[in-house]
């Protein structure tokens, strides 16, 4: 939704989550929306729970493809196993980053690991994508992990900022991206500011839990706010806030996204749809079961 005040306001757009089920569990996705496709490279934003899975039950997200993509998964709570064409199998815990670049090409599957199943357990997180720029679309897959205590933190008047991607507060995070990218959680104390760092020209600030107050106007949990380019407003918790700080340079070229496809042409969009459904692509080792095509 726009504000009615849109033209005086640092916020242009305040945009709200549409409820999508999984099988087993819904998460809110909040990007691409019909006012909005991308911040920065970001393309794609899912807020997964908090829910809790009774004993026995977990995520089973069977292999699927990727092309012309980077997903970034980054937890609160749980633990996601991922396991990918490539060979990897890592699992993903809270405040660590699996940034899984598909180029080319990849399959992967995010299952909740048996021994976890054994007793009740929750999870909570983010799944997000990044586009790449079009010069790097077909790079070749990879998958990295950064483990929680490769972040930069920064702690200090009532802000607990971790720096999954980007350059900012004056510290620079590990995680490689392709193109200017700025991804952050900040926690914030009850009361406590924030303030947008400068020189990023497209940000956005997703609410995860609690209120922030922005120029008068207090928004709820589930508001993802785009700032104006080169805004600076103050942003003040009210009460206890958990954030996510995203944005980045704009890519020049519009994207097209389809299932779990992004390109930059129709060509490219047809011939991922092609290869995953004649087999093309590679697959996961060990793992039989694959998401068929849409029909």
């Amino acid at each position: 939704m726009r504000r009615p005040d849109a033209a005086t306001s640092s916020v242009e757009l305040v945009l709200k989550p549409r409820s999508r089920d999984l099988g087993g569990f819904s998460v809110r996705r909040v990007l691409p929306s019909g006012e909005r496709q991308m911040i920065g490279p970001f393309i794609f934003f899912d807020h997964m729970g908090p829910v809790e899975f009774s004993s026995g039950e977990g995520v089973d997200v069977r292999p699927h493809p990727h092309v012309c993509l980077a997903t970034v998964t980054y937890l609160f709570e749980g633990e996601i196993i991922h396991r990918d064409s490539l060979g990897y199998e890592q699992a993903i815990r809270p405040g660590a980053v699996n940034w899984m670049t598909a180029g080319r090409g990849i399959v992967h599957s995010e299952r909740t690991s048996q021994e976890r199943r054994r007793a009740k357990h929750r999870l909570h997180g983010i799944q997000s994508w990044v586009a790449l720029p079009r010069e790097h679309e077909e790079v070749a897959p990879s998958f990295v992990h950064h483990s929680a205590d490769s972040l930069p933190r920064i702690e200090e008047a009532g802000r607990r900022i971790v720096l999954i991607a980007g350059e900012a507060f004056g510290e620079r995070s590990p995680v490689t991206t392709l193109s200017e990218t700025l991804y952050a959680e900040v926690d914030l104390t009850a009361g406590a500011a924030f303030e947008l760092p400068e020189g990023i020209e497209e940000r956005g600030v997703y609410l995860v839990d609690g209120g922030l107050a922005v120029e008068g106007v207090t928004y709820e949990a589930g508001s993802l706010l785009v700032f104006a380019s080169g805004a600076a407003p103050e942003l003040r918790a009210a009460g206890e806030a958990k954030l996510m700080l995203l944005g980045g340079a704009p890519l020049p070229e519009k994207r097209l996204i389809w299932w779990n496809f992004v390109t930059s042409t129709e060509a490219r969009m047809a011939q991922a749809k092609q290869d995953w459904k004649e087999g093309r692509f590679e697959k996961v080792p060990g793992e039989d079961e694959f998401i068929p095509l849409p029909e």
